[in-house]
């Protein structure tokens, strides 16, 4: 019975926000924000307008969100001020871009996903495996 009590793998808080702050942040980098960056001419016109300030300043603020605020999560730094950016970005992309839905075609689990990742880093902080090595900022 103590095998599933877990015993042997020591609980850190701020290990776990350490490797959500890395995942989070990288992949959103590598899978979303980059992508958006090397197409930027292709895109600039196409990009969806889903809060109205026209294709290029909304693909301008989604670069920034998934690639500036996504590195500074994945270091520490700045931490909760950038969670609350990704927090935002992604509630547009999923309440938005894609109608709140969570299955069937064009939906928004993803997004939803990241959402409740930047939120519990907002919350929590960035933990003391960080740039700036505190529990938040």
């Amino acid at each position: 019975m103590k095998f599933l009590q877990l015993k042997f793998i020591p609980q850190s808080t701020d290990f776990a926000l350490l490797l959500l702050r890395l995942v989070s942040g990288l992949t959103m980098i590598i899978f979303h924000g980059w992508g958006k960056l090397a197409n930027f001419g292709d895109l600039s016109s196409k990009f969806p307008d889903v809060i109205g300030i026209g294709s290029a300043p909304g693909l301008i603020l989604a670069i920034l969100a998934e690639v500036v605020a996504a590195a500074l999560v994945a270091v520490g730094y700045l931490t909760r001020f950038a969670a609350l950016v990704l927090s935002a970005n992604m509630a547009v992309a999923f309440f938005i871009a894609h109608g709140a839905k969570l299955s069937g075609p064009g939906n928004g689990e993803l997004a939803f996903i990241y959402l409740a990742a930047y939120l519990v880093i907002l919350f929590a902080g960035s933990g003391r495996f960080a740039f700036e090595g505190n529990k938040g900022s």
